[in-house]
């Protein structure tokens, strides 16, 4: 049976090969935005320019404020699903609170 549906789906290679590509791409890409290393060299480049007089302060300071947006948003530290607007319920609402029959359940290791 594998072998006859790896022959039918065999068109589809291409398409599997590249959705593979593009995931690792995209998966690297969020790495070096989230790098530490990139993000001290972007704030170093900010203060170069700076002192050169190639930027205004205020330009450096929102050039700033964007860079630690980026490592601290709300995106950071969020896993991928999260990000995608799949959000995480608590743990409470997570628990169950009634029993196969509907009705509320008891606290474990009290007495009935």
């Amino acid at each position: 049976m594998d072998i006859l549906w790896t022959l039918l789906t065999l068109p589809y290679a291409p398409v599997r090969g590249l959705t593979a590509i593009v995931k690792v791409v995209a998966r690297e890409a969020e790495s070096q935005q989230h790098s530490p290393v990139n993000i001290r060299r972007e704030l170093e480049e900010l203060d170069r320019a700076a002192a050169a007089g190639e930027i205004t302060p205020e330009e450096r300071d929102r050039g700033q404020q964007q860079v630690l947006e980026r490592l601290t948003g709300p995106a950071a530290g969020r896993t991928p699903s999260e990000r995608n607007g799949a959000a995480r319920r608590p743990a409470a609402a997570r628990r169950a609170t009634t029993d196969r029959r509907g009705e509320p359940r008891r606290p474990r290791g009290g007495r009935r």
